[in-house]
Parts: C-alpha cells; sequence; structure tokens
C-alpha cells in the first residue's frame, strides 16, 4: 500500500470505522435525531454545526483534488443551513458520508510525489500536511460530537 491510499484508509476509517479510536461518524450519528442535532447545550456548537463545520473542509479539500482550486475560508465553515425536519437532518448526513468516500477515492489516486508539493500555495504547506490536518480535524471534532451525543440523548 503506498502512502497516499495509507491516508485514503485513515481518512475512509474516522466516517465509516475500522481505527484506533474505535469511533466513526456513519456509526456515532445513526441514532441521532435532527432535534437531538439541533440541540444547544449551554455555549458549545451543536452536533449539526460539527458535522457540517468538518464537512466544510472535506469539501474544501475534495475541490482541490479535483483541480477546482482552493476556495474555502474558516470564518464561513460554521455557517451551516437551518434544518428542519429529521429528513433533510438524514439526508445531510448522507450527503457527508458520501463526501468523505469522494475524498478518500481523490486520495487514493495521488501519485505519492503529490504529497510534497505545496498545497496550491507554499504559505499553507504540502499535500501531505493538509491531508493528515482533515483527518485530524475530524477526529477532534467527531470526540466532540460523542461527548454531545451523551448530553443530548436521554438515558
Amino acid at each position: 500500500m503506498d502512502f497516499s491510499e495509507q491516508i485514503a484508509k485513515h481518512l475512509y476509517e474516522v466516517y465509516f470505522g475500522g481505527n484506533w479510536t474505535v469511533t466513526n461518524f456513519k456509526e456515532t450519528l445513526s441514532d441521532v435525531s435532527w432535534k437531538e442535532a439541533t440541540t444547544e447545550v449551554e455555549e458549545f456548537n451543536t452536533i449539526v454545526t460539527l458535522v457540517f463545520h468538518t464537512n466544510y473542509f472535506v469539501k474544501t479539500v475534495s475541490r482541490v483534488l479535483n483541480n477546482e482550486g482552493l476556495s474555502g475560508n474558516d470564518k464561513f465553515s460554521f455557517d451551516h443551513p437551518e434544518f428542519t425536519s429529521e429528513e433533510e437532518w438524514r439526508a445531510f448526513v448522507n450527503d457527508t458520508l458520501e463526501d468523505a468516500k469522494t475524498l478518500s477515492e481523490s486520495i487514493k489516486k495521488l501519485p505519492n510525489e503529490k504529497l510534497m508539493e505545496s498545497f496550491t500555495d507554499k504559505k499553507y504547506g504540502l499535500y501531505n500536511r493538509n491531508l493528515w490536518g482533515v483527518i485530524e480535524h475530524c477526529h477532534y471534532h467527531l470526540g466532540q460530537i460523542v461527548m454531545l451525543k451523551k448530553l443530548v440523548q436521554p438515558n
């Protein structure tokens, strides 16, 4: 397995399972209702906000790998639409999982040499750094989602 395939595997695992943390987005979100996903707990972000935020960067990196350029800004990464039904929430979760699959497949196709090139501009570091960064970012926020889930779901 080459380096690109290893990175793709790690991204896939944070979304679909098989990683060291023994948690993933698909399983974690499978029993979170729309009401729970939008429930505010103190000053924390909601589950829907965190899912949108992580997916924002998955989609941003995916566009770069598809030669669409870098078009993303952290200040917009929390600006999710309002979800008003269980159907909207479920569709969003499904789209998020599909976006992760798409990025994982795109990463697999990268030649290893590309990992050591600048990610659109030197100031952003290498492809390697940015791809691992997205995965670390997903793990970080998945941990928050797991904790929020414990707070919003009835025992």
